[in-house]
């Protein structure tokens, strides 16, 4: 969503968490007689579920009728049903005899469809019942019809009436539902009386409950069209509003524009006024209270957390022996809910804030102040709450004691989310003294490390840099902090390397803080700094090393020392990594040992030491969640996600990728390397806009401001994409300026990915002795060098050479060379496509066997889920007169969509033509055509840019 728009949806596009049950209202509504019964709270979507039916396709035939019951309404006999009847005025008259014209004085709109009326019979029984068979039979007559009436909590009597009358029998070609709030009941029955339909009319009740948090994070994403809602966003969208929908679309209407360039921030929803709505009817029922059980719920709501009555009596100032009384009131009032067994609540957060929003601020003091004396006196005591009321109640000193010992706790246990908040929300304030800033300045930085909150750190670090209370002798240290931070921040490696290395001139006497700060600017995967450079940085660290006895700064410092080596492929790298410890007693050294892991794993994984990797990714996450450590959480899961790209475990990688891109989006290392999985498997799949997109988020605009390895990447990749597309020109820029990169960083353990797609593209443009210049210099930097993944895309390299020179024999030895390393680490899409490219010189040299091979290698792709490559190498075997095998003797689809029909309808989903489509999956446009067409009519959906719209 566009940062500067003003305007949010008032609701979702797409219907979100109620697929099941719209499933099951089509698969019976308009296909027999049938009775739906709706229950849920309100605001829940019982209406959006009718809606949705309704305006579906498959309902498009029926005569569709809706009523509502109101809560305030004069007496009309059979309200809501004969609201719902006056939609037939503008139907042709139906043919019905003369008893329909009962219903003409009720209905006079419909006068010239209906029979006059019959004379009266002066028993008002029996005119009522001659009503009630009247609208059964107008009804049956209109032809297929669903009948709805909303809100029947709310129904008269004579409402009750008919539908029971309706239900009971149902004419064949009638579906009658109806939806109610059962909290508005008051212990009745929606129809008045037990009802049960007879055993020819399908019956489906329906309780919609509230959506869960990820249910609520596809709502928010569809309401403010924006991908980037995080889980973090969705998570505190969800407390506010318990996954109300109609909660969650009031909470984001109110939130606006405020959602900014990266995407809504779950600090934006405190700040967010209760919908009007809302605070009206928590007024009405305070209002409806007695006053013992309104105050005990303004304690509720003082309190904020689920709480026994004891605590509630205890902060409202009421007698015990009225205690409970007062609670029974607010319970029955619908007011407070038990949230746990025997703790008291508010249904959300919503609620609780407009409770508290009826306090006045004298009131609302001496409510936290009673909440003071009352929790101190638990064990252990709960700080966090302790910190709130103190800050509330305007007790700085005990708010500074209480904040910082809970931030301290927070930390200690490995919620670094909450530490950073805290401590945050302490340094804002005005009349902190300088050593308490300096305290928490420092450990907001070192929490802040370990944690996934990044960019309100650095910027609270940034302002203190200015603050004069901040001294002298730590300003090197929170420098050096804040350099940190900003390594993990989009467009801010350099700046990063610039905050640490002014950060170095002030740490002369503090050489174990120096040495940290050389180390990491002697990372080799950080920006486009050059080798040379990065390599005397890490001798400096090196130095420091062989004097450190402190163990969790060794295993620090190790960490980036083994970690720049394995990255170079030095052959004894592993082997070291090996002898560092798997555990360690103390927090500090664990969360450096899951570091260590997660750096190692990475680097193995960049080479190619693909079992190494699987090992040291379980060490770390373990590591990580025993010491509190969700940064290199994150950091691990998207080595995985690589990793899994590399060895073939794509079923389901796209979504897991994409949902960990939303909520590690602010994070560099993590986001860039998610981005260009999913790049690569677009790749394959033939979505190329998709591709650009993810490619452009790898870094390659901003080589300085990157994860270098992840650029080379993420060029390597657009010159795949353009290769694939048959523009070789703009694949040789890209390649260009991968090696220029690469060079730049003389790691040649990272030309994995490049080397065969730059050979490729130089070929193509004519340039062979530029390819041929390119394997040896990759060759040459490796020499000795300890990478099987780079090994292996030399031979695939060098194939391509021998191909282009018309050596059949050596190139297919060449790839047979890299199918076999790639098939050992293993890397199965890569070897498929080095045994591809053997099968189509062999094919061109009239080698039989290829055609088989290629068969086959189309059915690897397809497992795996590369439907282009697949496509491709059928396409190949049919062009040298191969044949696929057979598909007769397949079940048929159906209604089903085939696969070919799936990947038609995916690649439709995303708006390409159907010449787009032919080209990506190699078929003629005619066939195209013919798939969707079918496509279109299995979904029931009458153009493409309607399935756009509903997919």
């Amino acid at each position: 969503m566009s940062s500067n728009t003003s305007l949010v949806r008032a609701s979702s596009p797409v219907l979100v968490g109620r697929g099941e049950e719209l499933r099951a209202l089509l698969s019976t509504v308009g296909h027999r007689p049938t009775v739906v019964i709706i229950e849920g709270e309100a605001g829940v979507g019982k209406t959006r579920l009718v809606r949705e039916l309704l305006d579906h396709p498959k309902a498009a035939r029926l005569h569709r009728m809706v009523g509502h019951c109101r809560p305030l309404r004069e007496p009309f006999p059979f309200g809501a049903v004969i609201e719902a009847l006056r939609t037939l005025a503008d139907l042709p008259a139906p043919a019905v005899s003369p008893l329909a014209g009962a219903l003409r004085p009720l209905l006079p709109e419909l006068g010239h469809l209906l029979p006059p009326p019959p004379e009266p019979t002066g028993d008002p029984l029996a005119e009522r019942h001659r009503t009630l068979r009247a609208v059964r039979e107008v009804l049956a007559a209109i032809g297929p019809a669903v009948l709805v009436v909303e809100d029947l909590h709310w129904a008269d009597e004579s409402t009750r009436q008919v539908l029971r009358f309706l239900m009971s029998d149902l004419p064949p070609n009638l579906s009658v539902m109806v939806t109610y709030r059962r909290e508005d009941l008051g212990g009745a029955l929606p129809l008045g009386s037990a009802f049960r339909p007879p055993d020819e009319v399908a019956a489906v009740l329906l309780q919609l409950g509230p959506l869960d948090a990820g249910e609520v994070r596809a709502l928010a994403a569809a309401i403010l069209d924006d991908d980037s809602v995080g889980a973090e966003f969705a998570a505190r969208l969800h407390a506010r509003t318990a996954g109300i929908p109609f909660l969650v679309e009031e909470l984001l209407r109110s939130l606006g524009a405020r959602a900014g360039p990266r995407g809504p921030e779950s600090r934006l929803l405190d700040d967010v006024a209760v919908p009007v709505l809302l605070r009206d009817a928590m007024a009405d029922r305070l209002a409806a209270l007695p006053g013992m059980a309104r105050r005990l719920v303004h304690a509720a709501a003082v309190l904020g957390v689920p709480a026994r009555l004891e605590e509630l009596v205890a902060v409202a100032g009421i007698e015990a022996e009225y205690g409970r009384l007062a609670l029974s009131q607010a319970v029955s009032g619908g007011v407070l809910l038990e949230i746990q067994p025997a703790r008291y609540g508010f249904r959300h957060d919503l609620a609780k804030q407009a409770v508290n929003d009826d306090l006045g601020g004298p009131e609302r003091q001496r409510f936290h102040l009673a909440a003071i004396e009352s929790l101190r006196r638990l064990v252990p005591p709960p700080l966090v709450q302790l910190a709130e009321h103190c800050r509330l109640a305007g007790r700085t000193e005990d708010w500074l004691r209480y904040g910082e010992q809970a931030a301290d706790r927070a930390t200690e246990i490995g919620d670094p989310g909450v530490a950073t908040g805290l401590i945050q929300r302490l340094l804002a304030e005005p009349d902190l003294r300088g050593p308490d800033v300096d305290r928490l300045a420092i450990k907001l930085g070192s929490v802040a490390s370990t944690g996934l909150d990044q960019h309100d750190p650095v910027a609270t670090l940034d302002r203190l840099l200015q603050d004069r209370r901040l001294s002298t002798a730590v300003r090197g240290e929170v420098r050096l902090l804040l350099g940190r931070l900003l390594l993990r921040q989009e467009g801010s490696v350099e700046s990063g390397r610039e905050e640490i290395r002014r950060a170095l001139d002030d740490l002369h006497e503090r050489p174990d803080l120096a040495a940290k700060g050389a180390a990491l600017l002697g990372l080799p995967y950080l920006g486009s700094a050059p080798a040379a450079e990065q390599r005397e940085w890490m001798d400096v660290a090196a130095r420091h090393l062989e004097r450190c006895d402190d163990p969790e700064l060794r295993i620090s410092l190790l960490t980036n020392l083994l970690s720049a080596r394995l990255h170079a492929g030095d052959p004894g790298a592993l082997a070291e990594m090996e002898a560092l410890p798997w555990s360690a007693q103390s927090v500090g050294e664990r969360r450096q040992l899951a570091r260590a892991r997660c750096n190692f794993a990475d680097a193995c994984t960049a080479v190619g030491h693909f079992g190494q990797a699987r090992e040291s990714l379980a060490a770390s996450l373990r590591l990580a969640a025993s010491a509190g450590s969700p940064f290199v959480v994150s950091t691990a899961r998207s080595t995985e996600v690589r990793l899994d790209w590399y060895t073939g475990a794509w079923d389901g990688l796209a979504d897991r990728a994409a949902r960990l891109l939303a909520d590690y989006r602010d994070l560099l290392p993590v986001a860039s390397e998610l981005s260009l999985v999913l790049g690569l498997l677009a790749i394959s799949r033939g979505e190329w806009a998709a591709a650009r997109a993810h490619f452009d988020l790898t870094g390659v605009a901003a080589p300085g401001d990157t994860i270098a390895p992840v650029a080379i990447s993420g060029y390597a990749g657009l010159a795949w994409m353009w290769l694939s597309q048959d523009e070789p020109g703009r694949a040789a820029v890209e390649a260009e300026r991968s090696m220029a990169l690469l060079r730049r960083k003389g790691a040649w353990a990272w030309a994995a990915d490049l080397v065969p797609v730059a050979v490729g593209s130089l070929l193509a443009v004519g340039r062979a002795a530029d390819a041929r210049a390119l394997v040896a210099e990759v060759a040459d930097g490796l020499a000795d060098g300890d990478a099987p993944l780079v090994r292996a895309a030399l031979d695939a390299g060098r194939g391509r050479l021998a191909e282009h020179s018309g050596s059949a024999e050596s190139a297919i030895g060449h790839y047979r060379a890299a199918q076999a390393t790639y098939r050992g680490l293993p890397a199965p899409y890569l070897a498929a496509q080095a045994a591809e490219r053997a099968a189509h010189v062999g094919l061109a040299a009239g080698d039989a066997a290829a055609n088989e091979e290629l068969a086959a290698l189309a059915d690897d792709y397809d497992h795996l889920g590369a439907t282009r490559d697949a496509a491709r190498s059928r396409h190949e075997l049919r062009s040298h007169g191969g044949t696929t095998p057979s598909r007769r003797g397949r079940r048929g689809y159906g209604d089903e969509l085939s696969p070919r029909e799936r990947e038609v309808a995916r690649l439709l989903s995303q708006g390409l033509t159907n010449r787009e489509i032919a080209d990506v999956l190699f078929l003629s446009p005619r066939t195209v055509e013919q798939h969707v067409a079918s496509v279109l009519r299995k979904l029931g959906v009458k153009s493409r840019n309607e399935l756009t719209r509903t997919t």
